[in-house]
């Protein structure tokens, strides 16, 4: 198993934000966390990378137990994240954040192979890589936050709501790049506002309410799952 969360629970302060929330994922798979808002998954996703300790329970990637290692321990060991609101730094050209992404790497011919991927799977990175990254689009600030992670070269990919207020057709650009990755090997767990676009990318899916996981299965299950289609997915 590649990734395992046995019962974590996180508090912040007297809050519970999560309570004994498990989860697996294998290599090369997907995971997708739906829920409203409020319900834990930018917090599954905060305690996977040190950001938030859990207050109980255990994470493990490989076996070994990564709950209390500082976050840039956890980026060596092949985690990256993407997070929810396009977080890149706008007074910083696109190329400059895309060297951020790498700047734990030492092998300098590894990084140039992974530039030059990433400008292949991104070409409007390419195009705008001196442009200072506060004045892209929304749709390729996403784009930047996402090649600045897989400038890591991570086994592990976790992204936050890439779609989020994006226009419909930059949200489908944002999940064919998403099944490029997937088919790349790299395994993600994926949270995304658009349940019907997440469920379609994804192996597994966790349903999230109150800090709990309330529904578990295959994907492709729960898009046809009655409770699911009426709560998340419309009539569309």
């Amino acid at each position: 198993m590649l990734l395992e969360l046995r019962n974590i629970s996180v508090h912040y302060g007297k809050a519970q934000a999560l309570n004994a929330v498990s989860l697996q994922l294998e290599e090369g798979k997907v995971a997708a966390l739906i829920g409203s808002n409020g319900a834990g998954k930018t917090t599954t996703l905060r305690a996977i990378t040190g950001l938030k300790k859990p207050s109980g329970g255990e994470i493990l990637f490989r076996g070994g137990r990564i709950d209390g290692m500082a976050p840039h321990e956890i980026v060596k060991l092949g985690i990256a994240h993407a997070p929810e609101g396009r977080r890149v730094f706008s007074a910083m050209t696109v190329r400059e954040n895309l060297d951020m992404g790498a700047y734990l790497r030492k092998d300098k011919l590894g990084v140039a192979e992974d530039f030059e991927e990433v400008f292949q799977r991104f070409p409007r990175l390419r195009e705008r890589q001196k442009q200072h990254a506060g004045l892209l689009s929304g749709g390729e600030q996403q784009m930047l936050s996402m090649a600045r992670a897989l400038m890591a070269r991570p086994t592990l990919l976790l992204l936050d709501e890439p779609s989020l207020g994006l226009s419909p057709l930059a949200v489908k650009e944002i999940a064919r790049i998403i099944r490029g990755i997937i088919q790349t090997g790299v395994s993600i767990v994926l949270i995304e506002q658009n349940a019907r676009m997440a469920l379609r990318l994804a192996h597994e899916a966790y349903i999230l309410e109150l800090g709990r996981v309330a529904i578990y299965g295959k994907a492709k299950d729960l898009i046809h799952n009655e409770d699911v289609r009426k709560a998340y997915l419309g009539s569309g």
